[in-house]
């Protein structure tokens, strides 16, 4: 990012002395974001020999691109150099620069700074070549840059010592935000009133301030380079709150719904908007909030001085609106609004703005009437309704004249019922009713061909074991016509007639949660998934103790990643060995009567495996080269189990571990010793004589766990599981 003092740090090595007594010649080039190569070249070169007090060459600065290649090959040939350069924005750029400076193996070294993942990782070729990723300042290091700038070195008043933490917090460990804040309060009157004014109006201050200029300019740059497709897409994030954790598949719909996604052949816009985030991930911009053990990006978000820019350019651009900040007053055009704090001014501002396209409302306490009523209807061009955790009770009978409506999420809400003029939503893509009480749906519904995630369940909080508490919300009448769903989750397979045939019409879903499968459905369940060419995800549910024919699937969806299968299991399907793709692996109930393991170690990618009153047998086996990659293992509630053979080299990047409850298992698996990557083993409803065998000093068994840093046992009691720790 910005601002975290790259440029200083390179700028520390390259003026040291012993640095600069090592090499014959060296150059600094400040690489601008519209470079020509000629003047670029035409610096080294002078750089070069001005360093060596050389006089430059005549006519250097008439030389073509070519001429000034040769001339600076030449030069450096028998030479050990050291060239930065600083701030690189294209990729371009290093393929290119590359090839001009030669390597003479003299041990000359080239120096790039640069805020874009994407130029770092083609930099490194080899093992020889290094990157530096520069780490925000920690809360300890911030507070003493702070005060050494804001105080003269000098203790902080108690007095301002709150104030002064909440603006350090606020910088994020930035340095360049941290000097800068400190430097403008240093020219203020020590008083706490005045430091928290300045605080609060710290989005006027960055333009106004010219202590402050510096970084608002350094910010604005990255947000200057990024291409026109990005530029809605970033300045979006306006619209959250300050410090909000984003959903990413939350970003992602809503950036669709406003239309910033563009369609490009052969791949989905989902898949599209994936990859806008990701640049915007590599380019500094956004922040990783949270990455699952697959790797896959959940939540994200952005540093708080870059949210107040962003503030000010979608201002500026009359983008969108935030209300419930310091000066939710505006009484400005805005194309959408974010209500953060039901206040009546937002009610006036919304009202003075029909032609608003989004409404999105973030934790407030009462919806306002004008969300509930008739009122809604007077806003035609209305396409995103994010209702999401706030108290709404009912959607508005008239709801259909919302002809654009793109997006409307009742998440989280008390709302049960939808009308049916829902079915005139005929541009409706994503229909989001995750922990709602809505539990049917309208027949009209199936005239929304251009639904493309339906999200409809709810978690049992009772159990962290038990499947989420499904309701089924669909016939087979309705789910047939949404031939773009990408998304359908969950619903009951015997709600109504005809939904297990008409699931094959669905060819674009890369997700399906099925539940209540009667065995006698299950052929025409399976023939329906061979047609779902690009599944990534697919959950199956049996009805009680109903069996999964799973080897009547002729063509299995080769993309999948994730299989989640709850029900009775003959056999594991000859086909799962060909998905070379699964990173998870769910089994349920299944009852097998051989080790599932000996079937599952062979695939290749797996990172999770939960192995759930999946096997009746007495022994599970991992051998030598079982599991490569996995990182998640849970064998949970095999009431049969005696034994738990590892393999030495079986399992090596495994970091978490769960067992129980298994009575009758004899010992605790003396090959939990060879699992060096484990940072954390969980023993659930194990006796206590188990569980002692592990104590420090005097168990046993404790030389075969205590490398692992966190070991918790879980032992029932009274209704519920209560935990303890090994140390």
């Amino acid at each position: 990012m910005g601002g975290l003092g790259k440029t200083t740090l390179a700028k520390k090595v390259y003026d040291n002395k012993r640095m600069v007594e090592h090499f014959d010649c060296r150059a600094w080039i400040t690489v601008s974001q519209s470079f020509k190569m000629e003047e670029v070249l035409r610096n080294v070169i002078k750089q070069f020999y001005l360093a060596r007090k050389e006089s430059i060459p005549d006519g250097t600065d008439a030389m073509d691109e070519m001429s000034l290649i040769t001339r600076l090959r030449e030069y450096l040939e028998d030479k050990r150099y050291v060239v930065v350069f600083d701030d690189v924005w294209k990729l371009e750029f290093w393929r290119f620069i590359k090839y001009i400076l030669p390597e003479n193996k003299r041990g000359s070294r080239i120096v790039i700074t640069t805020r874009n993942v994407e130029v770092g990782s083609a930099v490194k070729e080899s093992s020889f070549h290094y990157i530096h990723n520069l780490q925000a300042l920690p809360p300890e290091s911030s507070w003493e840059l702070f005060c050494k700038k804001a105080f003269q070195g000098c203790f902080c008043p108690p007095e301002l010592e709150e104030i002064s933490l909440a603006i350090v917090k606020r910088c994020e460990g930035l340095p360049l935000a941290i000097v800068a804040m400190g430097g403008a309060l240093s020219t203020k009157e020590k008083n706490e009133l005045e430091w928290q004014k300045f605080n609060n109006s710290l989005g006027s201050q960055l333009e106004s301030n010219p202590h402050l200029e510096n970084i608002t300019k350094i910010l604005s740059l990255s947000y200057d380079d990024l291409p026109h497709y990005l530029k809605s897409c970033f300045v979006y994030f306006a619209i959250f709150p300050e410090d909000y954790s984003i959903n990413c598949g939350r970003l992602i719909r809503l950036w669709i719904a406003e239309g910033f996604v563009k369609g490009k052949k052969g791949i989905t816009l989902e898949q599209v908007a994936e990859e806008y985030l990701t640049e915007l991930i590599h380019r500094s911009l956004v922040q990783l909030s949270y990455v699952d053990y697959r790797g896959k990006i959940r939540s994200c978000r952005v540093h708080d001085l870059m949210r107040e820019i962003i503030l000010r350019k979608a201002e500026e651009l009359s983008l969108c609106r935030s209300f419930g900040e310091e000066d939710s007053s505006f009484d400005g055009k805005f194309r959408r609004g974010s209500v953060q704090k039901s206040t009546d001014n937002v009610v006036e501002a919304i009202n003075r703005n029909p032609q608003i396209r989004s409404i999105l409302l973030f934790d407030i306490d009462a919806v306002p009437m004008l969300f509930t009523g008739t009122f809604l209807a007077n806003f035609k061009l209305l396409k995103v309704l994010d209702f999401e955790k706030a108290p709404l009770y009912s959607v508005p009978e008239d709801l259909g004249n919302l002809f654009h409506l793109r997006y409307l999420s009742l998440r989280r809400t008390k709302v049960k019922m939808l009308p049916k003029s829902i079915g005139k939503l005929q541009n409706l893509q994503t229909l989001d009713l995750k922990h709602s009480l809505v539990d049917a749906l309208p027949v009209e519904i199936k005239k929304l061909q251009k639904l493309r995630h339906i999200l409809a369940y709810s978690y049992n909080y009772h159990s962290a074991y038990q499947l989420p508490s499904v309701r089924g919300i669909l016939v087979g009448e309705v789910i047939g016509s949404m031939v773009e769903l990408q998304k359908l989750c969950y619903v009951e397979a015997n709600h109504g007639k005809g939904l297990i045939a008409e699931l094959g019409k669905l060819k674009q879903l890369r997700k399906l949660g099925i539940t209540n499968l009667m065995e006698e459905d299950g052929l025409s369940l399976y023939a329906s998934i061979s047609n779902m060419k690009y599944l990534e995800a697919l959950c199956i549910c049996a009805r009680d103790d109903d069996i999964l024919k799973l080897e009547t699937i002729s063509d299995p969806p080769r993309y999948l990643r994730t299989l989640f299968l709850q029900g009775c299991l003959s056999k594991l399907p000859e086909w799962l060995l060909t998905l070379r793709s699964l990173v998870r692996v769910c089994l349920r109930r299944s009852r097998l009567s051989y080790d599932p393991v000996e079937v599952l170690q062979a695939l290749p990618n797996l990172l999770e495996v939960e192995l759930h009153t999946a096997y009746d047998g007495e022994c599970l086996c991992f051998s030598e080269l079982g599991f490569q990659k996995l990182e998640r293992l849970q064998l949970r509630d095999m009431k049969g189990l005696k034994t738990l053979k590892i393999r030495d080299g079986a399992l090596p990047l495994l970091k978490h571990f769960e067992i129980g409850p298994s009575p009758q298992l004899e010992e605790v698996p003396p090959g939990i010793r060879l699992l060096k990557t484990l940072t954390s083993i969980e023993f659930w409803g194990m006796s206590e004589e188990f569980a002692f065998s592990m104590v420090p000093d005097h168990g046993q068994n404790y030389h075969i766990v205590e490398h692992v840093p966190n070991v918790f046992f879980h032992f029932f009691r009274s209704g519920g599981y209560s935990t303890k720790t090994l140390r």
